[in-house]
């Protein structure tokens, strides 16, 4: 009996200190690849915890070592969009921790149960691609010169003068490209969803993260069609040449189209 105590308390002792971080919510037939990664230095060891049709993707971490780092944000996104090519997968937000294994199968898994199951039939088969494209500097500024008098004749009055003295017409000239740009982005956002149209069961258009962005937008697309949203792309990138440049992300975890609160013991 003393040893058996003994062996408990040493776990007891293992256990203290120890937090249980989750990734996202996955089928319970899901199995995680043995070189699969997670959050912390080392990288910890991923996990699956069951509860009727759904898991979730944990690892264990240490309450001493506050995560956070950029490699943690990667690993947490490397590792749902990672899944996300080959099952369903209902992301957390990153830095969801709960107390311990127990508290992950039931506040989280089983109180939701019915909810997740629902959430991740909806996703069977489909994942998040993102579309982003950029304008070329000199081809889109072109434009807006060509197109606005008002524009062009800033630019002259700018042209040799010192910096000073033209301050003003450089602050006009620059409002002037950024609403050219931003109606542009309007109208190009706009040529790429007609393009793409039948394609994507859902769009969300982002925010642009860059002046010089042309299109920013998530989709929720069937796995099996991601050859045909490449061939999508590839024509829009032709078409566009020299003035825009894409790039196709994806397969990714539905972050766009999903909305998982963080849970936190």
């Amino acid at each position: 009996m003393a040893r058996s105590k003994q062996v408990e308390n040493q776990a007891e002792d293992d256990d203290r200190g120890k937090a249980i971080y989750v990734y996202g919510i996955v089928p319970a037939d899901v199995q995680v690849e043995r070189h699969a990664e997670g959050v912390g230095d080392p990288p910890a060891k991923v996990e699956v915890i069951r509860e009727g049709d759904i898991a979730a993707l944990v690892s264990s971490i240490s309450t001493d070592h506050p995560i956070g780092k950029p490699e943690d944000l990667h690993a947490h996104a490397r590792l749902l969009d990672g899944t996300a090519g080959v099952s369903p997968v209902l992301p957390l937000r990153f830095g969801a921790v709960m107390k311990d294994v127990d508290a992950v199968a039931a506040e989280l898994l089983r109180d939701n149960h019915d909810e997740f199951a629902r959430a991740l039939s909806a996703l069977e088969g489909r994942a998040e691609y993102i579309v982003k494209g950029r304008y070329d500097e000199k081809t889109i500024l072109g434009e807006v010169l060509s197109e606005s008098g008002q524009a062009r004749e800033l630019r002259e009055k700018i042209r040799g003068a010192p910096e000073d003295a033209s301050r003003d017409s450089r602050i006009a000239l620059g409002e002037i490209a950024t609403n050219a740009i931003e109606s542009k982005r309007q109208v190009d956002t706009k040529a790429v969803m007609d393009e793409i149209n039948g394609l994507a069961d859902q769009v969300n258009v982002r925010q642009p993260t860059h002046e010089l962005d042309a299109v920013h937008v998530a989709l929720l697309v069937e796995v099996d069609r991601q050859g045909d949203l490449e061939a999508a792309v590839g024509k829009l990138a032709e078409n566009w040449r020299g003035r825009v440049e894409f790039r196709l992300l994806g397969p990714l975890a539905a972050y766009d189209f999903v909305v998982t609160q963080s849970q936190k013991g």
